[in-house]
């Protein structure tokens, strides 16, 4: 009997697994690798001069993946500018200072201290740098009160109540731009109004103000200062359209647009608006445009702010600063 050797041919199959496949966890050494500076804190000038578009370069490097934060803050303004990240190094792409602030104040011209901060990392790591100038905005300046007078083009009415003191103060220490802000404060007992004051565009030469006709790229900016233990003020901007052109704005058929802040904080904030999103308002609340109920900031002839509060709770105080119109963007103080 013939016996036959059966042979079973199994192929080898060899499975390969592409490198771009895998999924790689973090550097073992970003985990627990003991931390160090490479390169040290610096910055790449002692003076800057923001406003004719100097900036400041602060560099570092590190031996692992690290969270950091820079804390700049001004000598004399107490303003600050906090910058952070995590990475090896600290370069143009995250550690460029253009001059504006995280925390109002804005910088003056004063010497500020930076400081590098690393979390869990006792040592100090620190720069100084002397603001020669600070950084100017772009856009139309309503106002700053730096003259420390009312324009005699604008429009003014103040109550004779108690206590009052609405007027511009000169206090270097207290305004958040420069030296100058108009202070709103005092008792009326029989009127929501404190005080108002209209920014008529014909104090800057011209029957409306020189903003686009977009709505959608035109911004309002102020800064609002809210003092806690006060009546709280209610903060009335109304923009009224001279929609025929005429050089007046009559309430009746043309367009008057509001917003209303209540200054329920304390300190100062900013407070931006698109003026494509300004409402029309009547007693608070919402109601239909008299005019053409399109928003025509092209067409913007008086920018109103009236200083309300409640008769009923007595005295009331906040204070303003820096109206400015930016285009594109709020502002970035």
């Amino acid at each position: 009997m013939k016996k036959y050797l059966l042979l079973l041919s199994i192929p080898f199959v060899i499975f390969s697994c592409r490198k771009d496949n895998l999924v790689e966890g973090p550097n073992i050494d970003d985990l627990l690798g003991e931390f160090g500076i490479t390169e040290a804190f610096k910055a790449d000038r002692d003076t800057v001069n923001f406003a004719n578009g100097e900036n400041v370069l602060f560099t570092a490097k590190f031996n692992k993946l690290t969270d950091w934060e820079i804390h700049i803050t001004g000598q004399n303004s107490g303003a600050k500018k906090v910058m952070s990240g995590q990475s090896r190094e600290i370069n143009a792409s995250n550690g460029t200072w253009e001059g504006s602030t995280t925390d109002l104040p804005f910088f003056k011209a004063e010497n500020c201290d930076a400081e590098l901060i690393i979390p869990d990392i006792t040592d100090t790591y620190t720069e100084s740098v002397e603001v020669r100038a600070p950084k100017t905005n772009a856009g139309f300046l309503l106002s700053d009160f730096e003259s420390g007078v009312f324009d005699p083009g604008w429009t003014k009415f103040v109550q004779t109540g108690a206590d009052m003191d609405w007027g511009i103060k000169n206090d270097a220490s207290g305004s958040p731009e420069k030296n100058h802000y108009l202070n709103m404060a005092g008792t009326v007992s029989w009127d929501w109004l404190i005080g108002l004051l209209d920014f008529n565009a014909t104090a800057y030469g011209a029957n409306t103000f020189p903003l686009s006709s977009n709505a959608d790229n035109e911004y309002f900016n102020c800064l609002l200062y809210g003092e806690a233990g006060n009546n709280e003020s209610v903060i009335l901007f109304q923009f009224k359209e001279d929609e025929n052109s005429d050089g007046t704005f009559n309430e009746t058929n043309e367009d008057m647009y509001a917003l209303e802040v209540r200054v329920n904080w304390e300190g100062w904030q900013l407070v931006s608006v698109k003026y494509s999103d300004l409402t029309a308002l009547e007693n608070g609340q919402p109601a239909t445009p008299k005019g053409n109920g399109v928003h025509n900031p092209d067409k913007l002839g008086i920018v109103s702010v009236l200083d309300l509060a409640d008769p009923a709770q007595g005295f009331a105080s906040t204070r303003i600063d820096y109206l400015i119109f930016t285009q594109n963007n709020a502002l970035q103080p």
